[in-house]
């Protein structure tokens, strides 16, 4: 049987996003548009997926994957 990896997304941060985003809330002008349940549902879902099927500890790349996009999103995770 092959590999059934899916390659990792690309994510690019949005430019209105700071750069630096102290504190554990985030600024007005800054908050996420949306609640974070409902953010990065592509790479929530290979998350998950990988994770019911591997186990977390061998799930580390899409881990930080829908981290950085979480934190794309604006979230601080």
């Amino acid at each position: 049987m092959g590999s059934s990896e899916v390659p990792l997304p690309v994510v690019v941060p949005s430019p209105e996003i700071p750069a630096a985003n102290e504190g554990s809330a985030p600024a007005s002008d800054s908050k996420p548009k949306k609640k974070i349940c409902c953010a990065c549902p592509d790479t929530k879902r290979l998350r998950d997926e990988c994770i019911v099927e591997h186990g977390e500890s061998a799930c580390t790349k899409w881990i930080e994957a829908h981290k950085r996009c979480l934190r794309a999103e604006g979230f601080n995770v």
